[in-house]
Formats: C-alpha cells, sequence, structure tokens
C-alpha cells in the first residue's frame, strides 16, 4: 500500500463520514439518515459538499479548504427558518468533534474546523427553505 498523499485528504468525505455517525447530527436533524451529499427527504436534511474557498497553504502537508454545510427543509416550508438556523449551528458543531477524535489509520487527519463566514438564509428556487454555512477544515493525509 503506497503512502497517503495530499489529493486523498478529502474534507467533504471526512466530514460527511463523521457527521453520518454523530449522535448530536441526528438529534438537531430529528433522527438518522438525514444526512448526504444530496438535498433528499427525510426532511429536514444535512448537505455535504465542497465549499468554494480554503487555503491550500504550501501544498505540501496540511491543508485548510471549505466545506460547504446547508440544511434544507421540507418544500412546504417547515419547519420555519429559526428552527433550521438552529438545525444548521448544532450540525456545524457536531463536525467540530473531529477535531478531538482519535485518528483512524488510513484516514486523513483533521486538526482544525472553524467557520470561514456568515450563516446565511438562501431558499431554493420553488421556495423550499435553505441555510448555508461554509466550514474551513485542517487536514493532512
Amino acid at each position: 500500500m503506497s503512502e497517503p498523499t495530499l489529493a486523498d485528504a478529502d474534507p467533504v468525505s471526512v466530514l460527511l463520514a463523521w457527521l453520518l455517525q454523530s449522535d448530536e447530527a441526528a438529534d438537531a436533524l430529528g433522527g438518522p439518515d438525514r444526512v448526504s451529499g444530496q438535498s433528499e427527504a427525510p426532511w429536514p436534511h444535512l448537505v455535504v459538499g465542497p465549499g468554494a474557498g480554503g487555503d491550500l497553504r504550501d501544498f505540501n502537508w496540511a491543508i485548510a479548504p471549505e466545506v460547504t454545510l446547508e440544511v434544507h427543509g421540507d418544500p412546504g416550508g417547515w419547519p420555519g427558518q429559526a428552527k433550521l438556523r438552529e438545525i444548521l449551528v448544532n450540525c456545524a458543531t457536531a463536525a467540530k468533534g473531529i477535531v478531538d477524535a482519535p485518528p483512524v489509520p488510513g484516514r486523513p487527519v483533521v486538526s482544525g474546523v472553524k467557520p470561514s463566514g456568515l450563516l446565511v438564509w438562501s431558499p431554493l428556487v420553488n421556495g423550499q427553505p435553505r441555510w448555508l454555512m461554509n466550514l474551513s477544515v485542517t487536514l493532512h493525509p
């Protein structure tokens, strides 16, 4: 088996795996099976995807790319805007827990998770409620 490289340090897959098993995220979302990489029921649902920014530093070892967290409500409009914001903040807090977790052999090591901007209310074009934010994830292979 070859040594892991910087290309193996994918922050989206690391945070997605972490949040999928997070009791904190499941509690915030109202149950299991509400975290994935796409907008889908059951609602509310957390979508974990690549962010638009970040810092690749010197591209040698550790990088700090962004990961976008989106909380989608039901297309009918529930839960309300304030509740969805609360859910997003709780899920972002749950994501920070990975920093204190013991490293998993063969997986990237995450040494930092912090907000890289503001929470943004941005309903989808069909009116479906959505909050989003970016997290800066510092990790290395």
